[in-house]
This record gives C-alpha cells, sequence and structure tokens, in this order.
C-alpha cells in the first residue's frame, strides 16, 4: 500500500481554518519512515485560531439548538465513514508517525467504536432528568446539561487520530463547537477527521483545526474557548491547568504514565510473555499507557525474561504500509534520541540488555528496536522517568506484595496491568494498584476500547476522564430547574407562620421515613 498522496494532501490541506492559507508561511510535515518531507501545512497565528473559535461561537448557537439525537445522527454518520475510509485514515497516520500499520488499524477503529458510543450513549446521558425535591409532592426538580460553548482540544503526536476525534466527538454530541490544535508533525490526521465530520453533515465552522505552535495558537486556545482538553506530558499539563484556572474555566488532561505490569507466580508465563510484548511495543512504545516497568515473581523471573526476550528479538522492524511488521518506527529525531539517552544512561551504570538496545538505521532514521533491560536500579533515568519509547525494564520480586509497593512507588497513575493464574487474584491484585485504569490478562486495549467507563490518570498523569458518562458530561454545565407548587418554603395556606415555622424542622426529620430517602 503506498504512503498518501500529493493530491490528498491538497485535498486534506484545503480544510485548514486559516484565511488566505496559500500566503501564509508554512512548515514541513516529514514521513516518520524516511524523514523526509512529504507535504508542508500552513502555520496559524493567535488571531487565525481567534478568528476560528468567533465562527464555531457562533455557529454553536444553531448546533446547540438541535436535539441530542440530531446531533447523534450525525456522529453516527461520523462512524461509518471512518470505517468506509479505513485504508486512507491508517495511510495518513502511518505516514505521519510511523506507526505500524495494526496501530493505525488500532486508531481507526477507536476512532469509529468512540463515535458510535457517544452517538447511541449521548441523547440518554443528556436528556432532562427529575432529581428528588425538597418536599415531596410540591417541589418539582429536574437537572439539564448545557454545553460549555467552545472546546479548545489540543492534541498529541503520537495518536493523532483517536486524538483529534474521540475527545472532540463527545464534545460535538454535547452541543459544543470544537476548535483544535494538532501537533505541528501530524497536523493532517486532525484535517483528516474534519474532512469525515464535514462529510457526515456538521457545519464546518463548528470544527476547525489551527496546526501552529503551541506558544502561540495553544496560548490563544488557553486564552478564548470555554473548556480545554489536553493531551500531553505532565509538565505542560499542569502548566496549562494554572493558566485554565485564572481564567475559571474547565480544564481535563491526559498526561504522561510510568505504568507498571505485575506477573505474579501463578500466571501463564506464554499468556504474558505475549501480553507483555504488546502492552510494551504498541505504537514503538510512545503510548501514554504502555508499560514500561513489569515487576515478576522471582519464582518464574527468569523462564520469564528468557521467553520474553526471545520473543522480543523476533519481532519484525519495517517500514510498511501495509501489516507485515510488529512495529514501526518512532515517530522523530528528539524521540529516538531520548530512548538512545535512556538506555545508554542505563548500561553506563550497570543495566544488562536482553534484547534490542540498538538503533536500526538500515530501515529508517527513526528506528530503534524493541529492548528489554534489566539489573536497572534508581539511579537510572529510565527507572522513574516515562522513556516514552520502546524500553521496558524486568524487576525481579519476592512477593506479589512487594510487586504492588513497588508498582505504586510513582507519581504516576495512568494505567496498569495484571498477569496472574486466576482471575480472583487478578482481581485482588487490581484492587491495590492506584492507576486510572488497570487491565487483565491486556496490557491496555481492554479498558481503553470500553468506551462506556471512564479513562484517565491518578497523580501527575492528569485530571478528569475521557470516554463513559463523564468524558460527555465534562463537557456540558449542570442547571437545575426547581418548581416550587401548592405550598411555599417558608409559608403555607392557611397556617399561621409562627406555626408553619415551628413544625418545620419536625416535618423535615420525618422525611427520612419516606420511601427512597
Amino acid at each position: 500500500m503506498p504512503k498518501p498522496t500529493a493530491d490528498y494532501f491538497d485535498r486534506l490541506g484545503a480544510l485548514v481554518a486559516i484565511d488566505d492559507a496559500a500566503s501564509r508561511p508554512t512548515r514541513p510535515v516529514l514521513e516518520a519512515f524516511s524523514g523526509v518531507e512529504m507535504a508542508t501545512i500552513p502555520v496559524g497565528t493567535a488571531e487565525d485560531l481567534e478568528a476560528a473559535v468567533a465562527r464555531a461561537r457562533q455557529a454553536q448557537q444553531g448546533w446547540a439548538a438541535k436535539t441530542p439525537a440530531e446531533r447523534a445522527a450525525v456522529l453516527d454518520r461520523f462512524s461509518e465513514l471512518v470505517h468506509r475510509n479505513a485504508a486512507s485514515l491508517m495511510d495518513i497516520a502511518q505516514a505521519e508517525t510511523g506507526k505500524a500499520r495494526i496501530y493505525a488499524q488500532e486508531e481507526v477503529l477507536d476512532v469509529a467504536l468512540t463515535a458510535r458510543h457517544y452517538a447511541v450513549a449521548g441523547p440518554k446521558l443528556l436528556a432532562d432528568r427529575k432529581v428528588k425535591g425538597m418536599l415531596p409532592g410540591v417541589t418539582s426538580v429536574r437537572v439539564r446539561h448545557l454545553p460549555k460553548g467552545v472546546v479548545g482540544v489540543i492534541s498529541p503526536w503520537n495518536y493523532p487520530l483517536t486524538m483529534a476525534a474521540s475527545d472532540a466527538v463527545a464534545a460535538l454530541v454535547a452541543g459544543n463547537g470544537v476548535v483544535i490544535k494538532p501537533d505541528s508533525q501530524t497536523p493532517y490526521c486532525a484535517l483528516a477527521v474534519a474532512e469525515l465530520l464535514y462529510e457526515a453533515g456538521l457545519p464546518r465552522e463548528l470544527f476547525a483545526v489551527v496546526p501552529g505552535p503551541g506558544s502561540v495558537v495553544g496560548q490563544a486556545i488557553m486564552a478564548t474557548t470555554d473548556y480545554v482538553m489536553f493531551t500531553g506530558s505532565s509538565a505542560t499539563g499542569a502548566t496549562l491547568a494554572e493558566q485554565a484556572g485564572r481564567r475559571l474555566i474547565g480544564f481535563s488532561a491526559e498526561l504522561g504514565g510510568k505504568n507498571p505490569l505485575v506477573v505474579t507466580a501463578s500466571a501463564d508465563i506464554a499468556n504474558a510473555v505475549q501480553g507483555a510484548a504488546r502492552a510494551c511495543y504498541s505504537n514503538s512504545g510512545q503510548l501514554c499507557i504502555s508499560i514500561e516497568r513489569i515487576y515478576v515473581d522471582k519464582k518464574i523471573a527468569d523462564e520469564f525474561a528468557d521467553r520474553f526476550a526471545a520473543y522480543v528479538s523476533t519481532m519484525k522492524l519495517a517500514a510498511t504500509y501495509d501489516f507485515t511488521a510488529d512495529m514501526g518506527s518512532l515517530a522523530s529525531a528528539s524521540q529516538i534520541e531520548t530512548v538512545e539517552a535512556h538506555v545508554e544512561d542505563a548500561v553506563a551504570k550497570g543495566a544488562k540488555v536482553l534484547a534490542g538496545g540498538m538503533r536500526r538505521p538500515d530501515l529508517g532514521p527513526f528506528f530503534y528496536e524493541p529492548t528489554v533491560l534489566t539489573d536497572v536500579t534508581d539511579e537510572m533515568t529510565c527507572c522513574r522517568n516515562e522513556t516514552f519509547g520502546p524500553v521496558v525494564s524486568i524487576y525481579p520480586v519476592d512477593s506479589t506484595d512487594e510487586a504492588i509497593k513497588l508498582a505504586n512507588d510513582t507519581e504516576y497513575g495512568l494505567n496498569a496491568s495484571v498477569f496472574a493464574g486466576s482471575s480472583s487474584e487478578a482481581q485482588a491484585v487490581a484492587e491495590q494498584l492506584r492507576a486510572g485504569t488497570v487491565n487483565i490478562n491486556e496490557g491496555y486495549a481492554a479498558a481503553w476500547a470500553s468506551t462506556a467507563a471512564p479513562m484517565g490518570g491518578m497523580g501527575i498523569s492528569g485530571m478528569g476522564r475521557r470516554h463513559g458518562e463523564e468524558g460527555l458530561l465534562k463537557y456540558t454545565e449542570s442547571q437545575t430547574i426547581a418548581e416550587q407548587r401548592f405550598i411555599g418554603i417558608d409559608r403555607a395556606p392557611l397556617i399561621p407562620k409562627n406555626i408553619y415555622r415551628a413544625i418545620t424542622p419536625t416535618a423535615v426529620r420525618a422525611l427520612k421515613y419516606l420511601p427512597g430517602r
């Protein structure tokens, strides 16, 4: 299968939400497999972002006036269009990121699943609901969910289709407009999402893609939108959260992770080996929820390490637009430099390389072998810091309790994984791990793809949640409408005020005896 054509880039480039884009300065977009320029993209300004927000704010009024079911119908059509255009979407994801096609396919399926989930669940979650009033029968209360207005999305380079679409579809079904700043490495994935949303019937002004530097366009998003969703590093997330706090706007973020995997003595080693390989090397390890630490009971640690290293050594690396590769390239020079620095630091301080540990320039400029380390100690950079690449460390432990303690010994708390001999044992371990998602017999996909369940991090791994009820309602303002009928709060017909006030405390205490109180 070929990489995207020049015509495809031209078609998508026309969707950039920048006036007179053809006359603007541009920056190159590289094919990650080769490091060669394959297209350019106009560089947006703060004024471009502000103009896009103004247009989205105007369009949002009409969009919010539609029923949730009408908005959901657009997302349902979008989901179907994603399936129909899967091949071209995988091509653009691979071209911009260098990931293996199997993980580009994961992105495409995730976008379709998330859109379909909110198309179905959205109208139910957004429906007005009645709740208990103060005085049964005479206080009628209903709760509504109103859109925030215009949601700003700052999306990352590692999953540029998923992160451009998944947060946006929830915001859209809730009645908001969306303005997105994609990462400068991967703008065309966001534009591919935009193209299909427009084809599905979404007004063009309602979903705007403004590429440009975070220091300019990202800051304009923080200054002008009504809610911000960010995916990226913990350090940047903390800065943006502070800025959102100063404006008193909502903010949600999925941030970094140093995610652990626990393998108990009773685990099926073959199953754990395969599961760990997927957990560690999906998207070449450039995944916030990928595994970077493996804690294995000493009773099976040597066998696990040997079999895991042997399995990893057979993984096929390739720069190919088909399904023959197990792992693709890293996304950029900065990524491979970080990975190489972490491995070199660990080896210099006494770590042992069981598999990998080398660049592969014969395959492309950003290829690095899937790497397994042992004897990693606390003074090594990769021990506690997120590598965000195809590097994992194995730590033998004396007991499951020690594994749990070490797994939780981190500022992060995004994702974790457990392999054990029985469901009950694994469940018991999972409940003690401090992470927003915990997967059993799987590294990350079981929790991530369960779109009805919330996904997000504890500690410095994030705030708020995507997916599930929380992932939708965070883009809304709750409004309570309470109607008092027949009698007032401080008065009642035919009863003198002094008597009414005297009996009120007794009546309120008696409410607890009513059904449902």
